[in-house]
């Protein structure tokens, strides 16, 4: 895009916040093209493996300095488009907003809150460090917007990840001093997605960057009530202007003695290969009164220096005639024995949690050390996805959900029919068509895709009678290229 499409009360902001040469620098940096990125799925491709290998070859990827398994693509490459993107091998993210979880640093067996995820990048990125194990609860107040959260969910295979949708006030209510981390990708004005996103400018204002920055710091109360002592929360934005960015941070400091500035860290697009970012990580005094250590010390990287829901998805009633636990433990054995026979290695798939049935669906609800929830505690809550997806339980019989088989790993299913890249067979498999294999083949079979040495899953298929009847859901299938 041209520079001269920017606003002209947004140039005159930088040139002022930045000084007329960096900030000239800064204005020239919108005549160059913007960086795409991607991040590997390390819950599925092992570092230093020839999956990880296959990829990097493929899209010529680049390293992007801030963030591990963070990778610059070239935009002829298209990886979107590629089966591997079905299977959840990588989340195509821009560079610059991988910056703000590397900060964070959650770690394995913590709870852990992403409070406006939608759509999904922040909380892959946390659900990845977080190896299955704890607990991710991953918020988004619009409808439509937690469905897709909810999708890159499944499909990124994280099986300890609760999405719900509620506004601040309703999570903080529910959950006060309950997170270990909590990330806050704050609405924003959205100055940093100028380049990627035209019509960012023409919603752009100075009136808005003052509603952003008042609704900034409401969403901020709620999110220190919900902070653990001792507990870390990164604040972030794609904007630049500081009245959203450190004039928050200061004011916060300023009512919350309580809190410390750990870390604070700038992404200039004139600077940094990236369309820009701001992060701030605060750290919340320990019960003791002391501060737990901070990651890093505080650094400045700029160019300035200083449901259970009683209506959709989870409406249908429980049956009267059981308690909900009978239900459930019912609907978890029936997976059992289905698991049995198609998937043995269920147990090692699954972490620390418990079985949970709305309506014919059957979850498995994760927990961590620090909060185990329940049915009862999430009551009212909406909740598009309470943990994995198991799968359907109708009249005592059990049919497992394509969340399930994006979780699994191929060693752990009983049956697998592999398809190659590029080949007829994976076209027709992710257009929705039924598949010939051979004659033996019989029972659920888990569909995957090679990389490398490796194999990963797309969905599920049936087999009998020397077809695979195809059972990827109708809205993620593809059309024939």
């Amino acid at each position: 895009m041209s520079k001269t499409a920017l606003p002209d009360s947004f140039r005159e902001r930088m040139l002022s916040m930045l000084g007329e040469a960096e900030g000239q620098s800064f204005l020239d940096s919108y005549e160059r093209p913007r960086a795409y990125g991607l991040r590997i799925n390390s819950l599925k491709v092992r570092p230093g493996s020839a999956a990880e290998r296959d990829i990097q070859q493929r899209f010529g990827l680049e390293d992007v300095p801030w963030c591990r398994g963070g990778y610059y693509y070239d935009e002829a490459s298209r990886p979107g488009r590629h089966p591997y993107h079905a299977a959840g091998l990588y989340y195509i993210q821009e560079p610059s907003a991988m910056s703000a979880v590397e900060l964070l640093d959650p770690q394995p067996g913590e709870t852990v809150l992403d409070l406006a995820a939608a759509p999904g990048g922040k909380t892959t990125q946390i659900a990845m460090r977080m190896a299955g194990k704890g607990l991710l609860i991953s918020n988004e107040i619009h409808p439509q917007r937690a469905k897709i959260l909810a999708e890159n969910v499944e499909r990124f295979g994280a099986r300890n990840v609760v999405v719900t949708q509620a506004s601040p006030g309703e999570l903080s209510a529910r959950f006060p001093l309950a997170f270990d981390r909590i990330m806050l990708d704050a609405p924003c004005s959205g100055e940093g997605m100028f380049r990627k996103d035209p019509d960012a400018i023409a919603e752009w204002s100075e009136q808005m960057v003052e509603l952003c920055a008042a609704r900034q710091w409401d969403i901020l109360q709620d999110a220190i009530a919900m902070l653990k002592p001792g507990g870390r929360i990164a604040y972030s934005t794609c904007t630049f202007n500081r009245q959203e960015n450190e004039e928050i941070i200061t004011r916060l400091l300023a009512q919350y003695p309580e809190l410390e500035l750990a870390a604070e860290k700038r992404i200039w697009p004139h600077l940094h290969r990236g369309e820009g970012h701001y992060v701030a990580l605060l750290q919340r005094k320990g019960l003791d009164g002391e501060y737990l250590p901070a990651a890093e010390n505080p650094v400045r990287l700029s160019g300035t220096g200083p449901a259970w829901t009683k209506s959709k998805p989870h409406s249908k009633k429980r049956s009267s005639g059981e308690s909900p636990n009978r239900s459930a433990a019912a609907a978890f054995e029936a997976c059992s024995q289905w698991a049995d026979h198609e998937l043995p290695g269920l147990g090692a798939l699954l972490g620390d949690g418990s079985p949970v049935l709305f309506g014919e669906a059957l979850y498995w609800l994760p927990l961590s050390a620090g909060l185990s929830l329940s049915p009862r505690s999430l009551d009212g809550l909406k909740v598009p996805r309470a943990g994995l997806h198991l799968g359907e339980y109708k009249k005592g019989r059990f049919q497992p959900a394509h969340a399930l088989a994006m979780a699994a790993a191929p060693n752990e299913a009983a049956l697998i029919w592999t398809l190659k890249p590029g080949s007829p067979g994976l076209a027709a498999y992710l257009h929705g068509d039924i598949l010939a294999v051979p004659e033996q083949y019989r029972g659920w079979c888990l569909v995957t895709v090679e990389c490398g040495e490796d194999s990963f899953p797309l969905g599920w298929g049936k087999a009998s009678g020397g077809q695979l009847k195809n059972h990827l859901p109708k809205g993620l299938r593809q059309p024939l290229s």
